[in-house]
Protein backbone atom coordinates (compact mmCIF):
# COMPACT_ATOMS: atom_id res chain seq x y z
CA UNK A 1 0.00 0.00 0.00
CA UNK A 2 1.54 3.22 -0.86
CA UNK A 3 0.79 6.39 1.33
CA UNK A 4 0.59 9.77 0.27
CA UNK A 5 0.73 13.09 1.97
CA UNK A 6 -1.12 16.10 0.72
CA UNK A 7 -1.54 19.45 1.86
CA UNK A 8 -4.34 21.39 1.23
CA UNK A 9 -4.55 25.43 2.38
CA UNK A 10 -7.56 27.00 4.10
CA UNK A 11 -9.32 24.26 4.41
CA UNK A 12 -10.44 21.04 6.71
CA UNK A 13 -10.31 17.45 5.41
CA UNK A 14 -13.50 15.83 4.97
CA UNK A 15 -14.49 13.13 7.06
CA UNK A 16 -16.49 10.86 4.37
CA UNK A 17 -13.34 10.88 2.10
CA UNK A 18 -11.79 8.17 3.97
CA UNK A 19 -8.51 10.21 4.60
CA UNK A 20 -6.64 11.33 7.67
CA UNK A 21 -5.03 14.69 8.03
CA UNK A 22 -4.30 17.28 10.71
CA UNK A 23 -3.32 21.03 10.84
CA UNK A 24 0.64 21.90 11.00
CA UNK A 25 2.04 24.66 12.71
CA UNK A 26 1.87 26.97 9.38
CA UNK A 27 -2.42 26.50 9.42
CA UNK A 28 -1.74 23.92 6.42
CA UNK A 29 -4.05 20.73 6.58
CA UNK A 30 -1.94 17.63 5.84
CA UNK A 31 -4.38 14.74 4.34
CA UNK A 32 -2.82 11.30 4.53
CA UNK A 33 -4.50 9.60 1.47
CA UNK A 34 -3.94 5.47 1.19
CA UNK A 35 -4.15 4.33 -2.48
CA UNK A 36 -3.85 0.56 -2.97
CA UNK A 37 -0.63 -0.73 -5.14
CA UNK A 38 -1.42 -2.32 -8.54
CA UNK A 39 -1.15 -5.89 -8.72
CA UNK A 40 1.61 -7.01 -11.21
CA UNK A 41 0.84 -10.77 -10.98
CA UNK A 42 0.64 -12.17 -14.78
CA UNK A 43 -1.18 -15.68 -15.86
CA UNK A 44 1.75 -18.08 -17.00
CA UNK A 45 1.75 -18.50 -20.73
CA UNK A 46 -0.30 -22.73 -20.55
CA UNK A 47 2.26 -25.76 -20.14
CA UNK A 48 2.55 -28.29 -23.10
CA UNK A 49 4.83 -31.53 -22.57
CA UNK A 50 5.00 -32.19 -26.26
CA UNK A 51 6.71 -29.88 -28.93
CA UNK A 52 4.53 -27.75 -30.63
CA UNK A 53 5.97 -29.51 -33.59
CA UNK A 54 4.33 -32.60 -33.09
CA UNK A 55 0.87 -31.38 -32.81
CA UNK A 56 -1.42 -31.42 -35.09
CA UNK A 57 -2.08 -28.87 -37.75
CA UNK A 58 -4.04 -25.78 -37.13
CA UNK A 59 -4.88 -24.46 -40.34
CA UNK A 60 -4.02 -21.49 -42.91
CA UNK A 61 -3.20 -17.99 -41.05
CA UNK A 62 -6.40 -15.77 -41.85
CA UNK A 63 -6.20 -12.32 -42.51
CA UNK A 64 -9.91 -11.31 -44.48
CA UNK A 65 -12.22 -10.44 -41.53
CA UNK A 66 -14.63 -12.80 -43.29
CA UNK A 67 -12.73 -15.79 -42.97
CA UNK A 68 -11.90 -15.16 -39.39
CA UNK A 69 -15.49 -14.45 -38.67
CA UNK A 70 -16.15 -17.84 -40.29
CA UNK A 71 -13.27 -19.66 -38.17
CA UNK A 72 -14.44 -18.23 -34.74
CA UNK A 73 -18.28 -19.37 -35.74
CA UNK A 74 -16.62 -22.84 -36.64
CA UNK A 75 -14.96 -22.63 -33.18
CA UNK A 76 -18.28 -21.25 -31.00
CA UNK A 77 -20.01 -24.73 -32.40
CA UNK A 78 -17.55 -27.15 -31.70
CA UNK A 79 -16.98 -25.72 -28.20
CA UNK A 80 -20.59 -25.86 -27.51
CA UNK A 81 -20.82 -29.59 -28.70
CA UNK A 82 -17.54 -30.52 -26.72
CA UNK A 83 -19.52 -28.71 -23.87
CA UNK A 84 -22.48 -31.17 -24.34
CA UNK A 85 -21.56 -34.53 -25.88
CA UNK A 86 -17.35 -34.26 -24.78
CA UNK A 87 -14.67 -35.23 -27.68
CA UNK A 88 -15.75 -38.85 -28.53
CA UNK A 89 -19.25 -37.61 -29.09
CA UNK A 90 -19.05 -34.74 -31.15
CA UNK A 91 -17.39 -35.36 -34.82
CA UNK A 92 -16.21 -33.00 -37.30
CA UNK A 93 -19.76 -33.53 -39.10
CA UNK A 94 -21.78 -32.60 -36.07
CA UNK A 95 -19.63 -29.11 -36.54
CA UNK A 96 -20.30 -28.93 -39.90
CA UNK A 97 -24.30 -29.20 -39.59
CA UNK A 98 -24.62 -27.09 -36.17
CA UNK A 99 -22.39 -23.88 -38.99
CA UNK A 100 -24.75 -25.27 -41.90
CA UNK A 101 -21.34 -25.49 -43.61
CA UNK A 102 -19.66 -28.84 -45.74
CA UNK A 103 -17.42 -30.72 -43.91
CA UNK A 104 -14.88 -29.52 -46.53
CA UNK A 105 -15.26 -26.60 -45.59
CA UNK A 106 -14.98 -26.93 -41.52
CA UNK A 107 -11.61 -29.06 -42.66
CA UNK A 108 -10.21 -25.95 -44.61
CA UNK A 109 -10.02 -24.13 -41.26
CA UNK A 110 -9.13 -26.75 -39.73
CA UNK A 111 -7.35 -29.57 -40.66
CA UNK A 112 -8.47 -32.09 -38.10
CA UNK A 113 -10.58 -32.66 -35.07
CA UNK A 114 -7.67 -32.69 -33.20
CA UNK A 115 -6.86 -29.40 -34.42
CA UNK A 116 -10.16 -27.79 -33.77
CA UNK A 117 -10.01 -29.82 -30.20
CA UNK A 118 -6.44 -27.69 -29.55
CA UNK A 119 -7.69 -24.53 -30.89
CA UNK A 120 -11.06 -24.42 -28.81
CA UNK A 121 -8.03 -25.21 -25.62
CA UNK A 122 -5.81 -22.53 -26.96
CA UNK A 123 -9.02 -20.12 -27.29
CA UNK A 124 -9.84 -21.20 -23.28
CA UNK A 125 -6.37 -19.95 -22.36
CA UNK A 126 -6.38 -16.71 -23.95
CA UNK A 127 -9.38 -15.25 -22.21
CA UNK A 128 -7.45 -15.27 -18.95
CA UNK A 129 -4.75 -12.86 -19.61
CA UNK A 130 -7.28 -10.40 -20.97
CA UNK A 131 -9.88 -10.68 -17.78
CA UNK A 132 -6.71 -10.45 -15.80
CA UNK A 133 -5.43 -7.58 -17.31
CA UNK A 134 -9.54 -5.92 -17.03
CA UNK A 135 -9.58 -6.47 -13.44
CA UNK A 136 -5.54 -5.29 -12.34
CA UNK A 137 -7.09 -1.84 -14.29
CA UNK A 138 -9.27 -1.07 -11.29
CA UNK A 139 -6.54 -0.54 -9.16
CA UNK A 140 -7.75 -2.53 -6.49
CA UNK A 141 -5.32 -3.97 -3.58
CA UNK A 142 -4.26 -7.94 -3.83
CA UNK A 143 -6.84 -9.60 -1.84
CA UNK A 144 -9.42 -7.32 -3.86
CA UNK A 145 -7.98 -8.22 -7.34
CA UNK A 146 -8.08 -11.86 -6.29
CA UNK A 147 -12.04 -11.77 -5.33
CA UNK A 148 -12.90 -10.11 -8.13
CA UNK A 149 -10.88 -12.07 -11.02
CA UNK A 150 -12.66 -15.16 -9.70
CA UNK A 151 -16.21 -13.70 -9.58
CA UNK A 152 -15.25 -12.35 -13.24
CA UNK A 153 -14.36 -16.00 -14.00
CA UNK A 154 -17.26 -17.52 -12.50
CA UNK A 155 -19.42 -15.60 -14.89
CA UNK A 156 -17.23 -16.14 -17.93
CA UNK A 157 -17.75 -20.08 -17.12
CA UNK A 158 -21.24 -19.35 -17.00
CA UNK A 159 -21.89 -17.14 -20.19
CA UNK A 160 -18.90 -18.03 -22.45
CA UNK A 161 -19.73 -21.17 -24.54
CA UNK A 162 -15.54 -21.33 -25.71
CA UNK A 163 -15.03 -21.70 -22.50
CA UNK A 164 -17.12 -24.29 -21.13
CA UNK A 165 -16.39 -26.39 -24.27
CA UNK A 166 -12.46 -26.21 -23.55
CA UNK A 167 -12.79 -26.45 -19.71
CA UNK A 168 -14.88 -30.22 -21.06
CA UNK A 169 -11.56 -31.09 -23.13
CA UNK A 170 -9.31 -30.00 -20.20
CA UNK A 171 -10.71 -32.38 -18.17
CA UNK A 172 -11.28 -35.29 -20.47
CA UNK A 173 -7.60 -34.67 -22.10
CA UNK A 174 -8.55 -37.01 -25.01
CA UNK A 175 -4.90 -36.44 -27.07
CA UNK A 176 -2.01 -37.97 -26.18
CA UNK A 177 -0.18 -36.60 -23.46
CA UNK A 178 1.43 -32.85 -23.61
CA UNK A 179 -0.31 -31.77 -26.74
CA UNK A 180 -2.85 -29.57 -24.33
CA UNK A 181 -1.67 -27.61 -21.94
CA UNK A 182 -1.49 -29.10 -18.04
CA UNK A 183 -4.67 -27.68 -16.15
CA UNK A 184 -5.05 -25.72 -13.48
CA UNK A 185 -0.97 -25.13 -12.88
CA UNK A 186 -1.59 -21.67 -14.70
CA UNK A 187 -4.19 -20.82 -12.12
CA UNK A 188 -2.54 -21.80 -9.23
CA UNK A 189 0.89 -20.01 -9.96
CA UNK A 190 -1.40 -17.10 -10.58
CA UNK A 191 -3.54 -17.19 -7.10
CA UNK A 192 -0.04 -17.99 -5.56
CA UNK A 193 1.74 -14.79 -6.61
CA UNK A 194 -1.68 -12.61 -5.42
CA UNK A 195 -2.01 -14.28 -2.34
CA UNK A 196 1.95 -13.29 -1.68
CA UNK A 197 1.15 -9.39 -2.78
CA UNK A 198 -1.39 -9.91 -0.24
CA UNK A 199 1.29 -10.79 2.16
CA UNK A 200 3.23 -8.33 1.30
CA UNK A 201 0.28 -5.78 1.86
CA UNK A 202 -0.67 -7.07 4.96
CA UNK A 203 -4.08 -8.18 3.46
CA UNK A 204 -3.29 -11.67 4.23
CA UNK A 205 -4.46 -13.07 7.72
CA UNK A 206 -0.98 -14.20 9.28
CA UNK A 207 0.01 -17.73 9.31
CA UNK A 208 -1.60 -18.02 5.82
CA UNK A 209 0.82 -19.82 3.30
CA UNK A 210 0.26 -18.61 0.19
CA UNK A 211 0.94 -21.46 -1.48
CA UNK A 212 -1.16 -23.73 0.54
CA UNK A 213 -3.71 -21.05 0.00
CA UNK A 214 -3.98 -20.92 -3.52
CA UNK A 215 -4.24 -24.96 -4.38
CA UNK A 216 -7.12 -24.45 -2.04
CA UNK A 217 -8.32 -22.14 -3.91
CA UNK A 218 -7.87 -23.45 -7.51
CA UNK A 219 -9.79 -27.02 -5.74
CA UNK A 220 -12.74 -25.12 -4.14
CA UNK A 221 -13.26 -23.01 -7.11
CA UNK A 222 -13.26 -25.27 -9.98
CA UNK A 223 -14.77 -27.85 -8.10
CA UNK A 224 -17.68 -25.58 -7.73
CA UNK A 225 -18.17 -25.12 -11.69
CA UNK A 226 -17.62 -29.18 -11.92
CA UNK A 227 -20.40 -29.40 -9.63
CA UNK A 228 -22.35 -26.66 -11.13
CA UNK A 229 -22.17 -27.81 -14.99
CA UNK A 230 -23.00 -31.14 -13.96
CA UNK A 231 -25.96 -30.38 -12.17
CA UNK A 232 -27.54 -27.57 -13.42
CA UNK A 233 -25.71 -26.35 -16.82
CA UNK A 234 -24.04 -23.70 -14.59
CA UNK A 235 -26.76 -21.91 -13.39
CA UNK A 236 -26.31 -21.29 -10.12
CA UNK A 237 -22.72 -20.89 -10.36
CA UNK A 238 -22.46 -17.83 -9.95
CA UNK A 239 -24.65 -18.27 -6.14
CA UNK A 240 -22.32 -20.93 -5.58
CA UNK A 241 -19.18 -19.45 -6.16
CA UNK A 242 -20.42 -16.17 -4.11
CA UNK A 243 -20.86 -18.76 -1.07
CA UNK A 244 -17.83 -20.48 -0.96
CA UNK A 245 -15.87 -16.92 -1.61
CA UNK A 246 -17.18 -15.44 1.30
CA UNK A 247 -16.52 -18.20 2.94
CA UNK A 248 -12.93 -18.77 1.91
CA UNK A 249 -12.10 -15.13 2.39
CA UNK A 250 -13.53 -14.48 5.76
CA UNK A 251 -10.17 -16.88 6.87
CA UNK A 252 -7.94 -15.67 4.28
CA UNK A 253 -7.92 -11.95 4.98
CA UNK A 254 -6.01 -10.33 7.67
Amino acid sequence: MVVNRVVTRGSRPNDRTGCQGGENHEGENIVTQKTQKQSRATFPAPERRASGGHGPGRGPELHQERAVQTRDQILDAAAELFDRHGYAGTSVKNVADRVGMTKGAVYFHYPTKEALTIAVVDALYDRWPLLLEAVQAKGLGPMDTLSELLDQTAATFKDDVVVQGGVRLQMEQPLPEGVLPQPYVGWISLIEQLLAEAEEAGELRAGVSPSAAAHTLVSTFFGTQHIAARLDRRQDLTQRWEEARDLIFYALRA
